[in-house]
């Protein structure tokens, strides 16, 4: 259980509705994981690094072999240029378990999105990285017609499921006013209430 209650242990944990990993996986954080190897002469330490987002291969499961630990955690060190945001979506009624959890990291040098990276929670049955979300947005102008094509790829880019804490289709049309508050954030809006807002899909 102390093991456990660590940024590490969530981590290892895996469960898709940590509020750690989407975070980690939008800063590009990698792990190392670590072993004892026997040798002849005795043994060794080896260890690989990989990318957070690839130590998961379902749910609750990893690449880790049983004798191997997860000993670090790598984050790269922040530009100082780029837009960040983390929005975490719970009922909040009994405790504070996610029902969906977007992570942003984005650079956008003369009105073009330059590197963006997307960590979701609560939508897949791991932490995910939004890549086809990424895509349509990279070397794109930001700008709402942009923004709209990405939240219509974000919301296809996962299926979540239903269960006590949100339905599938919240969660999509969440993820969705996520990335669309975001953009709005980043022009300066404040107290958005995206109910109130006309979008492409009401004007269509």
């Amino acid at each position: 259980m102390r093991n456990s209650g660590t940024l590490g242990g969530n981590v290892a944990n895996g469960s898709p509705i940590g509020d750690s990993m989407p975070l980690l996986i939008a800063l590009g954080a990698s792990v190392v994981l670590m072993r004892w190897k026997k040798t002849k002469t005795g043994g060794e330490i080896t260890h690989r690094e990989l990318r957070l987002e690839d130590l998961y291969t379902g749910y609750r499961t990893n690449v880790m072999r049983p004798d191997e630990l997860l000993c670090w955690i790598k984050v790269p060190r922040p530009t100082g240029h780029a837009l960040e945001k983390v929005y975490k979506i719970s009922k909040r009624f009994d405790d504070d378990i996610s029902a969906v959890c977007l992570a942003i990291q984005m650079t956008v040098k003369a009105g073009v999105v330059q590197q963006v990276s997307i960590g979701a929670g609560g939508v897949a049955a791991t932490p995910a990285r939004a890549r086809q979300t990424e895509a349509a947005l990279l070397g794109q102008a930001w700008n709402e017609d942009t923004v709209m094509a990405a939240t219509a790829a974000l919301r296809a880019e996962f299926q979540p499921i239903s269960d006590m804490r949100a339905s599938a289709a919240y969660r999509q049309t969440v993820l969705g006013n996520l990335l669309r508050r975001f953009w709005l954030e980043s022009q300066g809006q404040q107290a958005i209430n995206l109910e109130s807002l006309k979008t492409l899909e009401a004007l269509s």
